[in-house]
């Protein structure tokens, strides 16, 4: 497996597929060919379908500027190696200089056509499921984050400008007000919800406010962390430091909680997607919710194999979950769905504590079963937008 720090990555929103993604691939792109005088990028797939939603028409030219960059969104031909394909063109004097087809494949990763979805260019872990690190865990008598430290001997200081900006992101969130850029006019709710904390504090509102924090300020274009896509970033921090907060937990606790979130959306991405184009939202929400359970499970004393069950309950119940984007924007019902399942994270680690370890599916099977469903789901319930019904709906009660 890749390292951790491929799920949690720094940078803007609103979509780490369809945002993050195609401007780590127009800095790429221009390297290759820094001397062309104009670009071209033709987006397929859902990039197409859900564009200019998600930004990725703007990220691309504010990316190439002050060079011109002409942008083409072919909405018919989808690729069978991934929905989010771009083909960037360069040109000089009208002569075309060289092309590069690449695909954003979730998570703000990157992939060419020839590369092995299966396989990475940096292989850090030797084990690809949790079945796997169990038994050596086991073995070596280690906790996640004693072997997540072990194959990672610099993942500290890295965690630790995740958490920073884990916090920034929060803390912006919740002194922002208005509403978010777009025609659906959505009422910015993060102040709102932490005024009524600090008036009546309850967990509840505290995870609330948390998680609508940092979705908002991914939904506005801002700088958060991908956990581990743009559009699920706000399940783990509002666990995470709603929980800090309520119980004076470190930073160096939380950083090795982020670990054993770490692996768990590692071990997904390995193994199945986290990309809502392949696989609808169970591969985004669904897995932060996963990541965020065995994270929290971790702080409140659960060992190993506790860890594991809540990864897997917390999955096992987003199975199916499509991603419809109303609009083709991370708005509705991506910020709710943020908030709803960092709520879900405290049932499902509250849950693991009373059940005990003994179960009988395994988190290995339910990504499994998860990377099966995505397969069958519709494409109309995989990032595309395509399910109108949901704006007209939306429209007509205005």
């Amino acid at each position: 497996m890749e390292s951790i720090k491929e799920i949690f990555k720094i940078g803007h929103g609103p979509s780490s597929s369809h945002t993050m993604g195609p401007c780590f691939a127009s800095e790429e792109f221009i390297k290759r060919y820094p001397n062309a005088t104009k670009y071209k990028c033709t987006l397929f797939g859902s990039l197409a379908m859900t564009g200019k939603g998600h930004l990725t028409d703007y990220i691309i030219r504010k990316t190439f500027s002050p060079k011109e960059c002409e942008i083409v969104f072919n909405y018919d031909k989808v690729y069978s190696y991934h929905p989010n394909a771009m083909l960037f063109e360069a040109f000089s004097e009208n002569r075309k200089e060289g092309e590069w087809l690449v695909f954003s494949v979730g998570g703000g990763s990157l992939k060419e056509e020839n590369e092995d979805r299966d396989k990475s260019k940096n292989e850090i872990y030797p084990h690809k499921s949790m079945n796997e690190i169990l038994a050596y865990c086991k073995s070596e008598n280690l906790t996640i984050p004693e072997y997540v430290k072990r194959f990672e001997k610099d993942i500290d200081s890295y965690l630790v400008k995740v958490l920073e900006q884990m916090h920034i992101t929060l803390n912006n969130g919740l002194s922002s007000e208005g509403y978010l850029p777009g025609r659906l006019h959505v009422k910015k709710k993060a102040k709102e919800f932490y005024q009524k904390y600090l008036s009546n504090p309850t967990r509840e509102s505290l995870v609330y406010a948390y998680a609508l924090a940092n979705s908002e300020e991914n939904a506005s274009g801002n700088i958060v962390v991908t956990a581990p896509t743009c559009g699920s970033c706000a399940v783990v921090p509002a666990v995470l430091l709603s929980f800090q907060k309520n119980n004076n937990v470190s930073d160096e606790k939380i950083i090795e909680a982020l670990m054993v979130a770490g692996i768990i959306g590692n071990i997904v991405k390995t193994n199945a997607s986290i990309s809502g184009a392949e696989v609808g939202c169970q591969g985004e929400i669904g897995v932060a919710c996963s990541m965020a359970s065995a994270a929290l499970t971790y702080l409140e004393n659960g060992d190993n194999y506790d860890i594991e069950y809540a990864g897997e309950v917390a999955l096992e119940h987003h199975l199916g979950m499509t991603c419809d984007p109303v609009d083709g924007m991370v708005q509705i019902p991506c910020i709710e769905r943020n908030a709803v399942a960092a709520m879900q994270a405290y049932n499902v680690a509250s849950y693991v504590k009373l059940a005990g370890h003994n179960h009988n599916i395994t988190l290995d099977s339910v990504i499994q079963v998860m990377n099966e469903t995505g397969k069958d789901m519709h494409t109309k319930y995989r990032e595309t937008s395509r399910s109108e019904e949901h704006t007209s709906e939306l429209q007509s009660q205005r």
